[in-house]
């Protein structure tokens, strides 16, 4: 069969499917659902939680209306079932307001929110069957239900469809249902036992070949420069920084410095809160490497925080007679000869910068370790080119320093080419920062108590969802906030603005002014998750804070807290059971674990909207399967040059993953 001969799908659909890789009816079977409408029971409407889907059996009280504005619709209706009521919203779905008249139940699938106060379904779902139901995401003009009508055409004939994929060895020793069963359960559910078990064995085979795919591209451990072991250079470091350091940053140093002494490569992903102290771990790994001889790189997403990083390196190591130096894309041709000619002749021992480093024309002298700050930012090949660039013979060390935290399950998975540590400690002196979620009835009471903040020397991040107003959304934009808070509120306080898509120089202009106390306020989007060291900000206000996920609100949390001086994280909304969790701890893992149980890992990922990496979806949250899968496909792997299906499985695990993790990145 041909997917042309499928029915519903003309020329124009085939080239978006062809284009998604989806050219066919296989691929169109491994292509999963992005999640399941489970309406075998109902929620009442008066157990409506902000932030988590339900179904809903509810009455419509009003018959829907619809209003227009500047070309956009909006359909809305009031439905409850007698123990409570809520709003219903549809964006853009004018035609939802014949689907329904006052008077009449339905089952409505969706995630409720609190809008201006108010228990709302936004663009809920329109269920007409029970049962645990797979949605499908629309690939271009092919919508969700187009393609849940193409595989039901297909299901019939998948024995002749499709092969089995997995050696019969690996199914019977790991008690996995065959890929036939797994794939009807998967896309027609007959129950949730049966359901859990096709999820676990898609999930064992992706989760295998995603593993397998990671050990192809680390390849075989490689001989790495022997850095020295250096007890009395690491006092003279630790002294140098004012303060002991804590049994975390011990811990982790020791880790680090047995694997540049050991004679191979070093892996290692070091993950930690804003303000743990790994940017000083990486400092003393990259004393040791000067110690013995040898060249560091450390490259950062931004080019202000490689300017900050230099900056706290030349404090460190400039008193241990270590030489610092910047390489960035901004320099003018005079000075990037300049630092050309001192990263090759050895004249810098450290080297600072963005993705220059990685430049062609870039040469080193006797480069032995590659640091990357904010690793989400990079990829698996960026990391490689890098430490490709070492000596003839050996692979430079690499370390990876990232402040997402990411639960142990996840890592895992994502970076299952390195070995990874936590510095799960705060150093002494640093307190946590206090979390309250703001009622909008106290807006004004915020405002005063920045104000109050500016007086006294300190500085306020505000952080808005949208830059501009949308028709579709409900929520705070930072250019409307900025003109309002200038003009109003925090009238005679000075204010900047930010956002993504704003000029790579604008951006930099203004968060440089931050940087240096210029400005009062800094109204922005979240692209200030990767930011600057600002020890005078205080204050962080997030606005419509539903909007985000715990763990994006946790990073942006960390933006302030940074000095002496007590620090505040305010959450604009209604108080619910995912914002208190924030308020409760400063624990980011406690945090991501939590955002990943109510989210799911499609969400947590941002794999869901971007279609980036996920082994596709299922099974990502488990632990036990992820080291299951890890240790098979370390077997496997060292079998693949003595058995034909261990080859097999490693030549699928490329062709199914390679791009991806060429292009791993968290949202």
């Amino acid at each position: 069969m041909l997917l042309k001969e499928l029915k519903g799908l003309g020329p124009k659909r085939l080239q978006e499917l062809e284009r998604a890789g989806i050219d066919t009816p296989e691929a169109l079977l491994w292509r999963f659902p992005t999640d399941y409408i489970d309406s075998t029971r109902d929620t009442p409407a008066a157990q409506a939680a902000p932030g988590r889907a339900a179904c809903f059996c509810l009455t419509l009280q009003t018959a829907p209306t619809v209003h227009y504005l500047r070309g956009l619709s909006m359909v809305t209706a009031e439905a409850g079932d007698g123990t409570g009521r809520l709003r219903l919203v549809w964006f853009n779905q004018p035609w939802m307001k014949n689907q329904l008249k006052a008077g009449e139940s339905a089952l409505l699938y969706g995630r409720p929110e609190t809008v201006k106060g108010r228990l709302t379904l936004n663009n809920p779902k329109l269920v007409k069957q029970r049962g645990i139901i797979a949605q499908y995401a629309p690939v271009g003009s092919v919508t969700g239900s187009l393609l849940s009508s193409l595989i039901d055409q297909l299901l019939p004939g998948i024995d002749s469809l499709i092969s089995e994929t997995l050696p019969e060895s690996l199914i019977s020793g790991e008690r996995l249902c065959g890929i036939h069963e797994a794939l009807r359960e998967v896309h027609r559910p007959t129950g949730g036992e049966a359901l859990a078990r096709a999820k676990r064995r898609v999930a064992f085979e992706n989760l295998l070949l995603y593993q397998l795919a990671l050990r192809s591209l680390r390849g075989e451990d490689q001989r790495g420069p022997v850095i020295a072991q250096d007890g009395p250079l690491l006092s003279a470091f630790w002294r140098g920084t004012g303060f002991e350091p804590t049994g975390a940053q011990r811990r982790v140093l020791a880790a680090i410095s047995g694997d540049l002494s050991g004679g191979r490569a070093m892996r290692r992903l070091v993950q930690g809160d804003v303000g743990s102290g790994k940017t000083a771990i990486a400092l003393a790994a990259a004393a040791l490497a000067a110690r013995s001889g040898y060249q560091t790189a450390l490259m950062v997403p931004t080019e202000i925080l490689a300017r900050q990083h230099l900056e706290s390196a030349e404090k460190l190591l400039a008193p241990l007679g270590l030489r610092c130096g910047l390489l960035l894309g901004g320099m003018k041709s005079a000075q990037r000869r300049e630092a050309l000619e001192k990263i090759a002749g050895g004249e810098w021992d450290l080297v600072i910068g963005t993705q220059a480093l990685l430049s062609d024309s870039v040469r080193y002298h006797r480069l032995a370790l590659v640091i990357t700050d904010e690793q989400h930012r990079f990829g698996v090949r960026q990391r490689k080119l890098l430490s490709d660039k070492s000596q003839p013979g050996q692979e430079a060390h690499v370390l990876v320093m990232s402040a997402t935290p990411i639960p142990r399950t996840l890592a895992l998975m994502l970076y299952g080419d390195l070995d990874i540590s936590v510095v799960d400690e705060l150093p002494p002196g640093r307190s946590p920062v206090k979390t309250r979620v703001v009622p909008e009835s106290r807006r004004g009471d915020l405002y005063a108590f920045i104000r109050r903040e500016a007086e006294e020397g300190h500085q306020a991040y505000l952080v808005c969802p949208l830059v501009s107003q949308s028709e579709a959304v409900e929520a705070e934009n930072a250019q409307d906030m900025y003109e309002r808070l200038r003009t109003g509120p925090l009238r005679g306080l000075s204010l900047g603005l930010t956002w993504g898509s704003q000029s790579a120089e604008e951006k930099e202009r203004v968060m440089a002014a931050f940087a240096r106390g210029e400005l009062h306020v800094l109204v922005a989007t979240t692209v200030i998750e990767v930011g600057v060291n600002v020890p005078r900000a205080t204050v962080m206000v997030i606005e419509n804070a539903d909007r985000f996920g715990l763990s994006q609100l946790h990073q942006l949390r960390g933006r302030v807290g940074r000095g002496a001086d007590e620090s505040w994280c305010f959450l604009m909304g209604e108080n619910n059971e995912r914002l208190q969790t924030l308020c409760a701890t400063s624990d980011g893992f406690a945090v991501a674990q939590k955002d990943l149980e109510l989210r799911g890992p499609g969400d947590f990922l941002g794999t869901r909207q971007h279609g980036r990496l996920s082994p596709d979806g299922f099974g990502v949250e488990d632990l036990l399967l992820i080291e299951q899968t890890r240790e098979t496909a370390a077997a496997l792997y060292a079998q693949r040059d003595h058995r034909g299906e261990a080859r097999t499985l490693v030549e699928r695990a490329l062709s199914k993953y390679e791009r991806a993790l060429e292009l791993v990145a968290l949202n």
